[in-house]
């Protein structure tokens, strides 16, 4: 005799705030149990309620909606606190993915803690997992970095911050920029393996593999791609000690082919050494003391 299918029922959905991954492409990777949350819960707060909208549609949700986002979350946490304190059992979710992983939330989640609101998290899917799984690439460890600035000199100076970080790197990036941020990296970093991972889980996934010029070099004369972009780099290979003659040799062959600022973010990236330290040295050997 076949055992009894488990009590998955609404009723069994305690109080508190859910915080619940969705699909970043395909509508099917979703877990049953966020499909069980998003049609108990008294609320569901989204991004964007058209974007949420659909996915409900394919699912049979009709969860009542309200947005929560950058520019209204100061005025809805209060509202919010007070729902949960009165028992009420809420979703929280971003357009796509796992929420609060470069999307609004955090504040949300660290109030209804303080507050002594149950909270908890439903797993799913996430691009920057789901690229650090394509990459080939170590992932023992790696650094979440989010979105690159917009402005080219803001951009390589955040590079120039990360290049002796000992772990892989991970960054998001819209399709119009992606040609010039990997340039800026290649840069930045120096010569290494990277990844670029576009409409993951989706029809036309991409994921393009090779040294950080080369990337760069193919995205300038093909242009800009569609979909969402997800960048994977590798972490700095292991380099012995240098001494101060070839750190000099690196500044000097580098300050004539370019600025010293340029300069000192290639050799830092070539070296690991803080960036500091490279400035002032690079400062002494241009004859520019500074004042």
């Amino acid at each position: 005799m076949s055992k009894p299918a488990p009590d998955r029922s609404l009723n069994a959905l305690a109080p508190g705030l859910y915080v619940t991954a969705t699909p970043i492409g395909n509508a099917s990777d979703i877990s049953l149990r966020a499909l069980d949350v998003l049609r108990g819960a008294d609320l569901v707060l989204c991004e964007d309620t058209r974007v949420t909208a659909k996915l409900f549609a394919i699912h049979g949700i009709d969860t009542k909606m309200a947005p929560y986002h950058d520019h209204n979350a100061a005025e809805m946490r209060p509202k919010v606190l007070r729902r949960l304190e009165a028992g009420e059992r809420i979703a929280l979710v971003s357009d796509a993915g796992t929420p609060l992983i470069s999307d609004p939330g955090y504040k949300l989640v660290r109030e209804a803690v303080e507050a002594g609101h149950n909270v908890t998290t439903l797993p799913g899917a996430s691009s920057v997992m789901a690229a650090l799984t394509l990459a080939g690439l170590p992932t023992d460890r790696f650094f979440f970095a989010g979105f690159l600035s917009a402005k080219q000199e803001a951009r390589r100076k955040e590079l120039a911050d990360l290049a002796a970080v000992p772990a892989t790197l991970v960054f998001l990036e819209s399709a119009n920029r992606l040609d010039a941020s990997l340039a800026d990296m290649a840069m930045a970093l120096g010569p290494r393996e990277a990844a670029v991972a576009r409409e993951l889980t989706k029809r036309f996934e991409e994921v393009r593999r090779g040294h950080l010029s080369d990337l760069a070099a193919h995205y300038a004369e093909a242009g800009a791609p569609k979909g969402e972009i997800v960048v994977v780099v590798g972490p700095p290979a292991a380099r012995a000690p240098l001494c101060q003659g070839e750190v000099d040799a690196m500044l000097e062959n580098a300050l004539k082919r370019t600025s010293l600022k340029d300069a000192v973010a290639e050799v830092t990236a070539m070296t690991g050494l803080p960036r500091r330290e490279v400035y002032a040295r690079a400062l002494t050997l241009s004859g520019d003391d500074g004042e």
